[in-house]
């Protein structure tokens, strides 16, 4: 993407993807015949029997914390913290079992913890998974009063039957956009360049709370079955993150006219001057999970989603690569069609 206004708010993308590169050679070592999937991916997979693994994965909340410390509201950012883990993990098909939660601050307000804490249980319940310890850490002189940093870590398990690596997406195949409660948990170190502080509910329609897929993902295994193939979590880095469903192919979006767009998003586009390009390379933009599935399953699926209470959209269809060895996502909607790579 342009580096232009997320660049200036303090963040690299590009660095990022070098690092994540770095790492790959760096564990390298620490890694045995056990091991299906690294570093990379949405989770790790260890094998524990044949045909059986565990799908372990990591995230925080971001500087959307900051928000949370602004409008002196904590019993939300639990949940993004629960969404950013177990979301990525229903990504490689694993059924979510666990989570643990890592909550460092400079002096300890009981208060605010709990809120916290009661946030993360939400999440938990959410998400279906047990909540089954964490770590407490007052660390004085290392944070700013009043404020705090969260990790999380899940893990999950799945077969090999039930494993989700995108080598079956074909072209011909239907994209299914599931519907997002916002930005979810990217994007806010530019997002609070463009809102000031004295802006209270624009900040509390960006603090809404991560979207949880693992019931949405539960209905289309039970409805598809083998017909759904693929899914991406659109997180940071945007659209730029369907390739990872399969980086063979490329990828053609169409926004339905239909779908009503958080206007949170128009705000943030407007406020930033943000092209296209970087609307859909920083911001989910609207759909938080896009699933590759089967193109005569794809009215079952948009339906049983909608009768579950998920809002969802067709939104594409896998392509034959344009360029091999190099997967393109064409985006179009209303104001413009753009090309990522």
């Amino acid at each position: 993407m342009s580096k232009t206004a997320y660049a200036r708010a303090g963040v690299d993308i590009e660095k990022a993807d070098r690092f994540t590169s770095l790492i790959g050679a760096l564990v390298r070592p620490t890694l045995n015949s056990n091991v299906h999937r690294g570093i990379g991916g949405y989770a790790g997979l260890y094998r524990l029997r044949d045909g059986e693994y565990l799908a372990a994965t990591t995230d925080g909340v971001g500087t959307k914390l900051k928000l949370a410390f602004a409008l002196k509201t904590h019993d939300t950012v639990g949940i993004d913290l629960v969404a950013m883990s177990v979301n990525d993990l229903v990504c490689v098909g694993a059924t979510p079992l666990f989570f643990l939660d890592y909550f460092a601050t400079g002096k300890l307000s009981l208060a605010t913890a709990e809120k916290v804490l009661k946030g993360i249980v939400e999440g938990c319940r959410q998400g279906r998974v047990a909540l089954i310890g964490g770590e407490t850490a007052e660390m004085p002189g290392l944070y700013a009063s009043g404020e705090y940093d969260l990790a999380g870590f899940a893990v999950g398990t799945l077969t090999q039957a039930e494993l989700l690596d995108g080598s079956r997406v074909r072209a011909g195949d239907v994209l299914i956009g599931l519907e997002s409660s916002g930005p979810h948990s990217n994007g806010y170190s530019l997002i609070r360049k463009l809102i000031r502080p004295s802006e209270k509910k624009l900040l509390r329609e960006c603090l809404k709370p991560t979207r949880i897929y693992v019931d949405a993902v539960a209905v289309l295994r039970k409805r598809l079955g083998s017909a759904l193939k693929g899914l991406a979590h659109v997180t940071g880095s945007g659209f730029l993150n369907i390739p990872r469903v399969n980086e063979s192919v490329d990828y053609e979006i169409r926004v339905p006219e239909s779908f009503e767009r958080p206007k949170i998003f128009a705000e943030l586009v407007r406020r930033g001057k943000l092209s296209p390009r970087e609307a859909y390379t920083t911001f989910n933009m609207g759909f938080g999970m896009v699933a590759a599935v089967d193109s005569a399953r794809a009215t079952v699926a948009v339906e049983s989603l909608r009768r579950a209470g998920f809002p969802a959209h067709v939104l594409g269809e896998v392509r034959r690569a344009a360029k091999p060895g190099r997967s393109h996502v064409r985006v179009h909607d209303e104001d413009a069609s753009i090309v990522l790579e």
